[in-house]
């Protein structure tokens, strides 16, 4: 009988066999260790390692805790999704500062999860029903549809994203229970700016073209595209406050989710700006045949339009009001970085007047137009309110007014200011 023996071939027989393939090289694929660099934000230090982290998005997360805590307030519980979690100070800001019972804090690189375990742990993790939070790694929009898969949804869903990307918007509106909130961000200041109509049509369903307000339009391009893909749904959306930063640019927008279609198709539609006169009006779906500038009859030479775009309110004051009583029994108001949240709540609760349109009037453009310098912001403004016009200053451009007085004729009371001003100059 023959015995066999079997000697297992070697890496270097192979080869042999085999002389053009080459050596195999083993790679060790374990993570370096997360270098520790702490921050401190609102009292609480953490850990923000190697992760994308701004110190400048402080104020967006103050008002996203704030309404969360509003939002518990009301209904006694919270369960918050933090899609895009970073070094996970906002999970751990939704557990500590605004008492929510449950936050998943989500962030697709694996390399950070010590880095937000070691955050989070600052709070207790509870176990069984008293769990407080958990941490995942998988991609926004497979977390968000696999929540809905299993009929998991959320009190608030926090997506904060780079760029333009809105394909998650669909499956967080499907995630999040009807009357929760969405509070979704864009970073796309080339789309908004009117640079990319192609990408801002395929990203939000809207073409946007360069207007002098582009950084409304950053903010109106988001809540038109949740608009849009709510419809689809069956849902609707309003916002309770629309937030722009200058780094960035970050755009960000808190939206209250509710079955059904909106009370009025009005606010879903086009905006048109005069070249000429530099006049700004929204128009609807039946309008489109008819848009024109009372300036001018060539409209192809004087009028840009871009949308459909959200034209209505961007925000809600009540839930404003109700942002500020809080944020103020909190004592955050009290320092420097408090008083600049107290001006920007004033200023969106100033803006939330249904009065006023679309776009804001920048002053640099309001003084080329008189060909003059200006008087004071506030002297415009009070020779508005004395006329009748609606005015408040914008959050999103310091130097600019938001106001329903059309250029033409603010650049009338701008002269007639000025002719007093000469006079009491003359010997």
């Amino acid at each position: 009988m023959w015995s066999l023996s079997v000697k297992p071939l070697s890496i270097s027989t192979f080869i042999s066999y085999n002389p053009n393939i080459k050596p195999l090289k083993f790679q060790c694929n374990i993570p370096p260790p997360c270098k520790s660099h702490y921050q401190t934000e609102r009292g609480h230090q953490f850990n923000v390692g190697d992760t994308f982290f701004r110190t400048e998005s402080a104020t967006a997360r103050d008002l996203g805790v704030l309404s969360a805590a509003l939002y518990r307030n009301t209904t006694g519980s919270l369960r918050v999704l933090d899609a895009m979690c970073g070094c996970g100070i906002r999970s751990f800001r939704y557990l500590a500062e605004a008492e929510a019972d449950f936050v998943v804090a989500n962030d697709a690189n694996e390399n950070y999860r010590e880095i937000i375990v070691g955050n989070l742990s600052l709070v207790s993790s509870g176990s069984g029903e008293g769990k407080r939070w958990e941490v995942n790694h998988l991609p926004a929009t497979r977390l968000l549809a696999d929540c809905y898969l299993r009929k998991d949804y959320f009190d608030l869903i926090d997506v904060d994203s780079f760029g333009s990307d809105s394909t998650y918007l669909r499956v967080a509106l499907d995630a999040v229970k009807l009357g929760g909130f969405l509070y979704i961000t864009s970073t796309d200041g080339l789309s908004s700016g009117g640079h990319r109509p192609q990408q801002s049509l395929a990203a939000y369903g809207a073409y946007v073209r360069p207007l002098p307000y582009s950084n409304e339009i950053g903010l109106r391009m988001l809540i038109g595209g949740a608009v849009r893909e709510a419809s689809v749904l069956g849902y609707h959306v309003v916002p309770l406050f629309s937030y722009y930063s200058y780094h960035g640019p970050v755009f960000r927008v808190l939206l209250q989710v509710k079955r059904g279609k909106p009370p009025s198709s009005r606010y879903y539609s086009f905006i048109s700006y005069c070249n000429r006169c530099g006049n700004t009006r929204a128009f609807s779906w039946n309008e489109l045949g008819e848009i024109s500038c009372p300036c001018s009859t060539n409209v192809s030479c004087s009028l840009v339009v871009s949308g459909p775009l959200w034209t209505g309110p961007l925000h809600n004051a009540p839930h404003l009001t109700e942002m500020m009583s809080l944020a103020d029994q909190w004592g955050w108001f009290g320092d420097g970085e408090g008083k600049n949240l107290e001006k920007l709540l004033k200023q969106m609760i100033d803006e939330s007047d249904p009065k006023l349109p679309v776009g804001y009037l920048n002053a640099d453009e309001i003084a080329s137009r008189a060909k003059l310098n200006l008087p004071p912001l506030s002297v415009i403004m009070n020779s508005l309110h004395e006329v009748g016009y609606t005015v408040s200053r914008s959050h999103i451009a310091p130097n600019a007014i938001k106001t329903d007085c059309p250029m033409v004729e603010c650049v009338k009371i701008v002269k007639q200011l000025q002719q007093p001003a000469e006079m009491s100059s003359c010997p």
